[in-house]
């Protein structure tokens, strides 16, 4: 059929098919994601309500609702509002923070083992706290404005020893100055605690493994106040850098600006680890873990919602572990994180190595 004087192009039927095609891929991943999110979303409230409602002192749900509501049940009232519930909020939103911030620094640098811990700024974050415990006396949130110095400095170390004027960041010498910066900061940590008197060396001590258990009001609030503001920023910048995959000369013929979209997501990123640190301690390999389980769930499609889920999760279960698994024996959270990071750390060299092979 002829289409000359009729002011029309023909349409081809195969590329019409194929972009429909597309059309429908991006569908299906959007409702795989949706359904992702939606499903973490359930686990990690199962996980807050065992946290809030099992364990060595039970609560019904009845009980519960009544104590929200506010009644004033005798003992009951103090353990869920003083201890459980803050505890299980503040697991929840530090989670968040950690598997948001894991999410960014592994799609900047590309590497499965980018993640704050690694390179270092939740140790700078920990040396910064304890250099305002040891030198001037800071104690309870306090030392907030402190932990985020010291994951500034780090940062600022790590970026100085890796980053090239022409070649910018590269990944594996960032991760390398990373793991450099952090044996520093465990030294400065070590030589800090040693000042301290013996009640305050066992609280330094017990913050820099990660703990849980100085969850209040105001550090809910602190920490949720940030998620509200930074969150959002971090997701808008883990899609800008989708087109950076492709490599620089692409991205910027995209429109991409990668060079400084990478810089403003490192900084949100420290932003998240550090305040997640300063509020709980450096809870080790939650960011680490979080993006690749996280992309497994997605089926290959790394989602910052998704990481930052998982990290909840995680860190909620973690906890829940690590208040009740050994009867009255309270265990620092991050010692739960730990144990499970560490086997995790070494598969995912294995299936690093096995990929480049």
């Amino acid at each position: 059929m002829s289409t000359a004087g009729t002011g029309t192009t023909p349409v081809d039927p195969a590329a019409s098919a194929a972009v429909d095609r597309v059309r429908e891929l991006c569908a299906g991943r959007r409702r795989r994601a949706a359904a992702v999110a939606a499903g973490l979303a359930v686990v990690l409230l199962g996980a807050m309500a065992v946290r809030v409602l099992l364990g060595r002192y039970t609560v019904t749900i009845p009980d519960f609702l009544a104590i929200v509501g506010g009644a004033t049940l005798p003992g009951a009232s103090f353990v869920v509002l003083e201890e459980k519930l803050p505890r299980a909020v503040l697991a929840a939103l530090v989670g968040c923070a950690f598997g948001a911030s894991g999410a960014l620094f592994r799609r900047v640098l590309g590497n499965p083992l980018a993640s704050p811990d690694i390179l270092g700024v939740t140790y700078g974050a920990s040396a910064g706290a304890v250099a305002g415990m040891a030198l001037w006396g800071l104690r309870g949130t306090a030392v907030v404005p402190a932990a985020l110095a010291g994951a500034t400095v780090a940062l600022a170390l790590v970026l100085a020893a890796s980053a090239g004027r022409r070649t910018g960041i590269v990944g594996q010498r960032f991760l390398l100055g990373g793991v450099a910066v952090a044996a520093l900061a465990t030294a400065v940590v070590t030589q800090l605690v040693a000042r301290l008197t013996l009640t305050s060396a066992h609280e330094a001590v017990v913050w820099t493994v990660g703990s849980l258990s100085g969850a209040s009001a105001q550090r809910i609030t602190w920490l949720g106040a940030v998620l509200v503001v930074v969150l959002p920023a971090a997701a808008w910048l883990h899609r800008a850098l989708r087109p950076a995959e492709l490599g620089p000369e692409l991205a910027v013929g995209l429109g991409a600006r990668p060079v400084p979209t990478r810089a403003a997501a490192l900084g949100v990123g420290v932003v998240l680890a550090a305040t997640a640190t300063a509020v709980s301690g450096p809870l080790a390999f939650v960011a680490l873990l979080a993006t690749p389980v996280a992309t497994a769930l997605g089926g290959g499609r790394p989602r910052l919602l998704a990481a930052a889920l998982v990290g909840a999760v995680l860190v909620v279960s973690a906890d829940v572990v690590a208040a009740e698994a050994l009867g009255r024996v309270d265990l620092p959270t991050g010692v739960v994180t730990g144990a499970l990071g560490a086997p995790a750390m070494l598969w995912i060299l294995l299936r690093s190595r096995k990929a480049a092979s």
